[in-house]
């Protein structure tokens, strides 16, 4: 009896023999993509969702027929730090010999896949790394930026804290990340209180590993704030509003940064103030309703962020891919730079800007509900409306053109 193997043999001969060139061989098999997310370290909770909500977006799209006809082989492995992300990225392109790079969550691994993708003149799909400079100064345009960018994530939250009253005239502490997200994140948001008739008190950088806040937590009772504003990231947020929670503080609390996986990690009880998300389980659009209802049942519990924008990044991927009827970089670069729309499971479509690349998207604010309401251990946040309003344009939010230091 003839084997598979060897009738595939016999197949890749007969092509040879016909004289059929090696690419057109190549384009009737699987589109291999490079995926890198965090799997371990204090953004490894968050790398998980990025994993689960992948798998449902290539199961869907190969199921329905994959890409022009061709299945998509996701390669998925631990970023785990900005040199092994870089040397991974390389290898991804090299040896496995991966069509496109996509993922990330660390800003400072993020910028050094950047880098890797420019060299190589191959396309970067930046998933969930905010850090602004990788769309100012660090920007290039093989990569573009699916996450809201730091800017954003301070005015969703700002104008939220604008309307509680707590900016202007507060005295404001402020605890931040000692990476290149948190240094990003705490210049936009000194930027805004300044702005915004506030005065910034203390701001104190932390270790990404730091697992015990108590010496921070001691100046600020020292300090007696009117608002602590947080730019923490990752398990970091988790940590810290445990703590604060413990020392029995009442100061308010606010954060530029939070993941939903953070917060239902901190648990009810803990967390308080008003912090800006990208995406929320609770939203009320067709799309959100269908992806959640499938993540619960997969996985036992509603999806967070991160596994929603994986999810709908390889959507994006897919359409351009069809759109273009190829995997080459320059095609892909050139739809995307056409502000196509895309349907990211929000009331409004999204769509990339083509002088920074960055995808232009509601964003929303969300506090805490008051205790006893929650109906289980994920349903303690409260969401607000999505920001931008409705009559307002989505880019309201972003950094413009003039304020921008990006130049391909």
């Amino acid at each position: 009896m003839t084997s598979r193997r060897e009738i595939l043999k016999a197949g890749a001969a007969s092509a040879a023999v016909l004289g059929f060139p090696a690419i057109v061989r190549a384009q009737s098999g699987p589109i291999k993509i490079g995926h890198l997310t965090p799997l371990t370290g204090f953004l490894g909770a968050l790398g998980e969702y990025a994993v689960q909500g992948l798998k449902i977006a290539i199961e869907e799209i190969n199921k329905s027929g994959g890409v022009m006809g061709r299945q998509l082989d996701v390669m998925s492995e631990d970023s785990v730090n900005p040199a092994t992300a870089s040397t991974k990225a390389q290898r991804m392109l090299d040896q496995d010999k991966v069509e496109l790079l996509m993922g990330e969550i660390n800003s400072a691994s993020a910028k050094t896949i950047m880098q890797v993708a420019a060299r190589n003149k191959r396309l970067f799909l930046q998933i969930g790394a905010r850090s602004d400079v990788l769309r100012g100064a660090d920007c290039n345009r093989y990569t573009f930026h699916v996450d809201i960018p730091v800017t954003v994530m301070v005015n969703a939250a700002g104008q939220a804290l604008m309307r509680e009253n707590l900016i202007k005239g507060k005295r404001i502490y402020c605890l931040t990340s000692d990476y290149l997200f948190g240094h990003d994140l705490s210049k936009a948001a000194k930027a805004f209180i300044a702005a915004n008739g506030g005065t910034v008190i203390g701001d104190d950088l932390t270790a990404t590993d730091t697992t015990d806040f108590s010496p921070f937590l001691l100046k600020i009772r020292q300090s007696k704030p009117d608002l602590v504003a947080t730019n923490l990231g990752g398990n970091q947020v988790t940590n810290f509003v445990k703590q604060y929670a413990e020392y029995g503080l009442t100061y308010p609390v606010a954060g530029f940064n939070l993941n939903t996986a953070d917060a239902w990690a901190a648990g009810e009880g803990n967390l308080g103030g008003i912090w800006p998300t990208v995406w929320h389980h609770e939203l009320d659009t067709p799309g959100s309703k269908a992806f959640v209802a499938e993540f619960r049942r997969r996985y036992g519990k509603p999806p967070e962020n991160h596994a929603w924008i994986e999810y709908i990044s390889l959507k994006i991927l897919a359409q351009a891919m069809n759109a273009t009827k190829s995997t080459d970089t320059e095609k892909l670069i050139a739809y995307f730079e056409t502000q196509a729309q895309f349907d990211i499971l929000k009331a409004r479509k999204g769509y990339f800007r083509s002088w920074d690349h960055q995808l232009i998207q509601e964003a929303y604010p969300f506090t805490v509900k008051p205790k006893g309401q929650a109906k289980d251990k994920w349903d303690f946040l409260a969401f607000g409306a999505a920001v931008p309003a409705a009559n307002q344009p989505l880019e309201v939010l972003n950094p413009t053109k003039e304020q921008n230091t990006c130049k391909f």
